[in-house]
């Protein structure tokens, strides 16, 4: 299903209820955009999610392939990444909610 047709899906309750985009708004426009091959598409939906799902599929990859070689696979992650990433969503739900970046709006 197209969720780029409205009736489908429900709308974002933040989105709705305050008019503000969370940083997931335009994900799953993103993702369908991705699997149709339309990456400009996907990127003008939600940069922050086409960005996570090209990661994901790195690290999936490294990982497949590091178990078939039979190697261990780990992602050392301490609490700065974590806060890192966390700063990072924040910084781009609230830049994409001001006017100069509309840019990154859905």
């Amino acid at each position: 299903v197209d969720p780029n047709e409205s009736g489908d899906y429900p709308a974002c309750p933040l989105l709705r209820y305050t008019g503000v985009f969370c940083p997931g708004c335009g994900g799953l426009r993103s993702v369908h955009a991705v699997a149709h091959g339309d990456l400009a598409a996907a990127l003008g939906a939600n940069a922050l999610a086409t960005v996570g799902y090209a990661l994901f599929a790195a690290f999936w990859a490294v990982w497949l392939l590091r178990s078939v070689q039979g190697r261990a696979v780990s992602l050392p992650l301490r609490a700065g990444h974590w806060w890192a990433l966390g700063g990072l969503v924040l910084a781009f739900t609230v830049v994409r909610n001001l006017p100069f970046g509309g840019f990154l709006a859905p």
